[in-house]
């Protein structure tokens, strides 16, 4: 494939997305579970990766939102394309590791899977959690050029642990943004993006700001908007968002991958970058950049014409 300079920037900045989703996970997990007001009293204003908190991780370590986006991104440039079943296998293994911390819909659903061969959870009231939303990434990375296709993947992926209408609108909006993000477009843009998908969907309404940033999926990307939207620039974004607590991992990890996408990799601080695992960011460097190659967009196709 001959890559135009272009394409060179989609591919740069789907780096920046996925590092960027690591370091926001790795940044917020410490502090997953403290209110504003505790991690105030502790850090100030926590700007380092420090370790630590009820996990008792390293500093750098990530956690279950990058764990889940590595085995969607390394189930598909496994198997040249997308594959439901291919994913469903590498987060059963991932699971079987036993790994730090995993949500409770999630393993259910991932558990459905190893026990009785279920791919899509039935719809549950109960399941509008982030746990969906958090892993979006990677499909987003490999749809890139398609609406259509983002909209179908968004969903199976989404429907192994998640089927609920608040999850499911969620994880779209997210892939609708980062594909805006990912091809240079504006905030305002962006913006526009955010207010039409409010229009239909009022819950998730974030100006004024309630302040939640529980894992309740609406409460999540409510602080993911606010943050990313009032920010300018990638480290003043998660460093808001961290610090308003709650599911601070999972609202670093996404606001990281969206704020990534748009500032580009150039702009994560190099002293994030290297408090990770040498090892986690060659690899999710190499996952983005596949993923992204395997889009509508960069192989010139229509997304009815591909089916990654």
């Amino acid at each position: 494939m001959v890559i135009s300079s272009a394409h060179r920037d989609v591919i740069s900045r789907a780096r920046g997305a996925f590092i960027g989703l690591a370091v926001g996970d790795a940044l917020g997990a410490p502090v997953e579970f403290m209110t504003r007001g505790e991690i105030k009293d502790k850090y100030g204003v926590l700007k380092e990766m420090v370790g630590g908190g009820w996990l008792r991780l390293k500093p750098g370590q990530v956690t279950d939102d990058t764990e889940m986006s590595l085995c969607l991104a390394r189930a598909a440039v496994k198997e040249g394309a997308w594959s439901l079943q291919a994913a469903a296998n590498h987060l059963a293994g991932w699971l079987k590791s036993k790994p730090v911390d995993v949500g409770d819909t999630c393993r259910r659903g991932i558990r459905n899977y190893m026990l009785r061969g279920v791919l899509e959870t039935p719809p549950n009231e109960w399941d509008g959690g982030n746990g969906a939303v958090m892993r979006t990434l990677p499909v987003a990375l490999c749809t890139v050029g398609s609406d259509l296709l983002l909209e179908r993947i968004t969903l199976e992926q989404a429907h192994l642990t998640h089927n609920h209408p608040y999850s499911d609108a969620a994880s779209i909006s997210l892939g609708r943004l980062l594909h805006l993000a990912l091809t240079g477009r504006s905030m305002l843009q962006l913006r526009r993006e955010a207010d039409q998908f409010i229009a239909t969907h009022p819950s998730f309404t974030f100006d004024p700001y309630k302040g939640l940033a529980t894992g309740y999926v609406v409460d999540t990307m409510q602080t993911v908007f606010h943050c990313f939207f009032r920010s300018r620039s990638f480290e003043g974004c998660i460093v808001d968002t961290v610090n308003q607590g709650g599911d601070a991992d999972t609202t670093g990890a996404i606001a990281g991958a969206l704020a990534g996408a748009y500032y580009g990799e150039e702009a994560i601080p190099s002293r994030w970058k290297k408090k990770l695992p040498r090892e986690l960011v060659v690899e999710i460097s190499a996952l983005a950049e596949q993923l992204v190659c395997m889009s509508p967009l960069l192989q010139g196709m229509t997304g009815d014409e591909r089916q990654p």
